[in-house]
């Protein structure tokens, strides 16, 4: 799969890839209403990584279903969109409308943004919160659920379990780390947000101990994601439980990165005599 807010909305890749090959493609976060996103500069280079802060920017879930929807509507056989909100309400309605879309198969709640109800607090850092969103999401969302979770917590085994508890359908993890970095000629931050999230091969071994571990914490498909830039990341992923990747930074360095890791995991599968990827999903052995 594409991770959200590095794919754009699918087409935009369709002359360096055949997009029908990926197992789907998510597209950019969509909020209920327009949101401008945050002042520049918001993304700075960092080593083995990259921070954004773009916050979400897009022109709204009505503009989506209306204009960008129909034409990326059979782009893809699974076309996923990435859901964010700043209160519940916020997810509810725009969860709503985007079960309309026959196109669209699923939905991904991005549970680490900032609930403004309760003080600018990530829905996605405590057990509760991400249980209370989750659950009021699949209240009025009949399609596949799947939850995003933040890094950015104790124990994300515990939020896993939660969200999984109110019926999510799987959980993608993990979202990113939060980061900054800083100017040291200026004396200032480099972000006009002064920090940001951090993403790229930085990541990757954080995100490969919490798929481990949520993968033997709940039952339903782990997703995994971070860091992942070549076909020996994607399998390490799946080795430690991920039932699917996701490919977001390289996306940046390389656009037909996908379709390079689909060829790399079936030349390995091929070498290690395996028949099917099922095979070495979870297959770490400890």
């Amino acid at each position: 799969m594409t991770a959200s807010g590095t794919f754009g909305y699918g087409p935009e890749f369709s002359d360096f890839i055949d997009v029908t090959r990926l197992g789907a493609v998510i597209v950019k976060g969509t909020t209920l209403n327009y949101r401008e996103g945050n002042p520049y500069p918001r993304m700075a280079e960092t080593p083995s990584g990259m921070l954004n802060a773009v916050g979400l920017q897009n022109k709204g879930v009505n503009y989506f279903a209306e204009h960008i929807y129909p034409s990326i509507k059979g782009l893809n056989d699974n076309i996923i969109v990435n859901v964010s909100g700043s209160q519940i309400e916020d997810y509810v309605a725009t969860a709503e409308k985007v079960a309309q879309l026959d196109g669209v198969t699923a939905i991904e709640l991005n549970i680490s943004c900032p609930n403004v109800k309760q003080g600018g607090m990530a829905f996605g850092v405590t057990a509760c919160g991400a249980a209370e969103v989750t659950k009021a999401v699949r209240k009025v969302y009949p399609k596949t659920l799947i939850v995003k979770l933040s890094p950015n917590v104790t124990s994300i085994s515990d939020i896993a379990k939660a969200v999984e508890a109110e019926g999510a359908d799987s959980v993608s993890l993990i979202n990113t780390i939060l980061g900054m970095a800083i100017d040291a000629e200026r004396r200032k931050p480099v972000l006009s947000t002064i920090t940001g999230g951090l993403s790229g091969p930085a990541v990757k071994p954080v995100a490969l101990r919490m798929v481990w571990q949520v993968a033997q914490a709940v039952q339903i498909p782990v997703i995994g994601l971070g860091g992942i830039m070549n076909w020996k990341d994607a399998v390490e992923f799946l080795l430690a439980g991920a039932t699917a990747i996701q490919i977001g930074t390289a996306n940046f360095i390389d656009p037909a990165v996908t379709v390079k890791i689909i060829d790399g995991i079936n030349e390995y599968l091929d070498r290690n005599n395996f028949s099917s990827v099922q095979e070495i999903i979870g297959a770490l052995e400890v």
